[in-house]
């Protein structure tokens, strides 16, 4: 019960200190949008090619949206090194919060804004794009960007309170992301890549979070990368709070 309130308690002191910055909210939506409305008309013209047979939209949106749930999860640890460096960390130590909590609370933050911006790109691709929206879909892959937002935010999170620098952090990130970014399939299908593209993306837990996440938007809900993105990505969380949570304890023990 301890740990549930201590969770809170961070959690909330995180919300209210991102709506007191809002600004962060809003780049990471911008960005998001710039490809909806720049890119994405790019691809009408690809409506039942391969990888596309449920529509240009309903195929580039999930995508998008894991996009924004891994750059916008992956990069929160540097508002964490702030507060190392402002002392924020080191009175913790004296308070009788739980460790976990420390991690969990701030983690849950970022999954929040993640789903707030994840329902706001697919309320706005609808009249921007012309996306058709299954919503029992959307909600389900709600599921996914939990599973995702919070992996990656612990994750951030462990490296930053190990690094404690934002100039270390940012090239371990980026050298981090983008391959993942790039073997996913978030911007095209993998679909149109050559097979040994494929076959090497069948090792990215990320990919199977695109499918899924486009296979939910149609409507098939019986799509294997369902489970998959769900196994894959669930364990991946699991380890990853596991070893976090290791790194807090010991930074304000």
């Amino acid at each position: 019960m301890k740990t549930l309130l201590d969770t809170w308690l961070v959690y909330s002191r995180a919300m209210k200190l991102n709506l007191k910055q809002p600004v962060w909210l809003v780049v990471m939506l911008i960005q998001p949008l710039y490809f909806l409305i720049f890119f994405a008309p790019l691809l009408n013209g690809l409506d039942g090619a391969p990888g596309f047979e449920a529509g240009a939209m309903e195929t580039f949106v999930p995508g998008l949206i894991i996009m924004m749930a891994l750059f916008g999860s992956t990069f929160v640890g540097f508002s964490l090194i702030a507060e190392l460096r402002a002392g924020v960390i080191e009175r913790m130590r004296v308070t009788p919060v739980s460790r976990a909590a420390l991690l969990i609370g701030r983690t849950l933050a970022t999954v929040t804004t993640t789903l707030f911006q994840a329902l706001l790109l697919v309320v706005l691709a609808a009249p921007i794009g012309g996306l058709t929206i299954y919503w029992p879909g959307v909600f389900l892959m709600l599921g996914i960007i939990v599973l995702t937002s919070f992996m990656l935010g612990a994750l951030s999170y462990g490296v930053a309170i190990v690094l404690k620098s934002e100039d270390t952090l940012a090239p371990v990130l980026n050298t981090f992301v983008q391959p993942i970014m790039l073997l996913s399939g978030i911007m095209l299908p993998m679909a149109l890549a050559p097979a040994w593209l494929q076959n090497v993306a069948d090792f990215n837990p990320f990919y199977y979070a695109v499918e899924a996440s486009r296979s939910l938007f149609e409507g098939d809900l019986g799509a294997n990368a369902i489970w998959q993105a769900a196994a894959y990505i669930g364990a991946l969380a699991i380890v990853l709070v596991w070893w976090a949570t290791r790194k807090f304890a010991r930074a304000v023990a």
